[in-house]
């Protein structure tokens, strides 16, 4: 958006699982907590592959505050796979770009089509102020995933 939209107190990272062993290489120094479903945090063990059931882990310097949220979602060869519907595929080069200042980001649509299941006010200004900005292509493919993934009737879907 290339401006904040509201405050937010980690950053979120979006990881394919199959790399997830860097991500422990990566923040050694750092406590790393996997989500266990339906929700508890457990510390993540060194060395310790984690299966499709856990998506969500939190990271944090010893004894600070939670600043990185990963996200870990699926991977077929080079395609990235929503964990969500294995049929949403696109090549995981596709997957973001960055910025003007080499800030990288994850393609707006996809972010928008994990926060369409369950909006929560957040979602809702982050719909907002991201969707006008979409492509054409972008767009297409959000209001196809919302439709098949939550129903034809999602309130998302008329400001598409």
């Amino acid at each position: 958006m290339g401006r904040p939209l509201r405050a937010h107190g980690d950053i979120d990272v979006l990881l394919l699982r199959r790399d997830q062993g860097e991500l422990q290489r990566l923040l050694a120094d750092w406590e790393l907590y996997a989500a266990d479903p339906p929700g508890t945090l457990r510390p993540w063990r060194e060395g310790e592959w984690l299966g499709p059931r856990v998506h969500d882990i939190w990271c944090r310097s010893p004894g600070g505050p939670w600043r990185i949220q990963v996200l870990f979602d699926e991977s077929d060869g080079a395609d990235w796979v929503s964990r969500r519907d294995p049929r949403l595929r696109r090549n995981s080069a596709g997957l973001g770009a960055r910025t003007a200042q080499g800030i990288p980001y994850l393609a707006p649509e996809i972010g928008l089509f994990y926060k369409a299941q369950r909006p929560r006010a957040r979602d809702e200004t982050d719909f907002a102020a991201a969707a006008g900005l979409l492509g054409p292509a972008a767009r297409d493919w959000l209001a196809g995933a919302i439709a098949v993934n939550y129903g034809a009737g999602h309130p998302w879907l008329a400001r598409l």
